[in-house]
């Protein structure tokens, strides 16, 4: 775990069914890893909109879009966007730093 970021931030839509699938898979990863996980609501959430839209052309670089589920590292400004599998996610937060 030496090196591991420390905490992940998912940004995600209420009615968004790709958001509701990664959010359990997101949880148990994260906290396998020991990695604090924060989910930020962002469709009905104004204050959790801007902060996304202040992260755009960070997400819109790593995702080529700005859309949800968006998962950030708020130390390296780093992102992955939408549904994967658990393998996938898993092999992303491992791969950051902090």
């Amino acid at each position: 775990k030496r090196g591991l970021m420390k905490k992940i931030i998912m940004y995600y839509g209420t009615e968004c069914p790709h958001c509701h699938r990664m959010m359990p898979t997101a949880k148990k990863v994260t906290k396998s890893l020991g990695i604090k996980f924060e989910a930020k609501e962002t469709w009905h959430n104004s204050k959790n909109a801007k902060e996304l839209e202040k992260n755009r052309d960070k997400i819109i670089n790593a995702c080529g879009v700005i859309g949800v589920p968006a998962f950030f590292n708020p130390n390296t400004g780093e992102a992955i966007c939408g549904e994967m599998p658990e393998e996938n996610f898993k092999a992303w937060l491992k791969n950051q730093k902090k």
